[in-house]
């Protein structure tokens, strides 16, 4: 009998341990990455930031694919709830961490082709920012659970 209860513990104490340890395996994948950049387009100017989108950032999106530096791309649009909040999302997304933080040289050599010199995209930026505000930039990682 005493046999009997110390191996039902022995069994009991390892099928424990077997249980804490397959809780210790993460429950989730590493997914895709997205960069997020947070525009805010002043009042009457929007239709003026879509048709940049439309004539320079959409053929440098569509060449940065094709060259396979990203999976997609969108834009955004929200209601801001303060004057200092985004009305733009502009989302960018990458296979992983390192495709979107490692491939900036191959990204600038895409864009010269697309859209002109860092001179020419420098110069334009600075017209755009009469009337849009880059609030920030941050990156957000898809967690896929199993």
């Amino acid at each position: 009998m005493t046999k009997t209860v110390i191996l039902s513990l022995s069994l009991a104490a390892s099928l424990l341990a077997f249980s804490a340890r397959a809780q210790d395996v993460r429950q989730y994948t590493d997914g895709p990455v997205t960069e997020m950049d947070y525009i805010r387009v002043e009042y009457g100017h929007f239709e003026e930031y879509v048709d940049w989108l439309n004539s320079t950032w959409k053929p440098t999106m569509e060449a940065t694919k094709k060259a396979g530096l990203i999976l997609d791309y969108k834009v955004v649009r929200a209601t801001a709830k303060t004057p200092d909040q985004p009305n733009i999302f502009l989302m960018i997304t990458y296979k992983n961490m390192a495709a979107a933080l490692d491939k900036v040289v191959e990204q600038e050599e895409v864009a010269k082709k697309a859209i002109g010199t860092t001179e020419v995209q420098n110069k334009a930026r600075v017209g755009r920012n009469r009337y849009r505000t880059v609030l920030g930039t941050e990156y957000v990682r898809e967690i896929i659970l199993k």
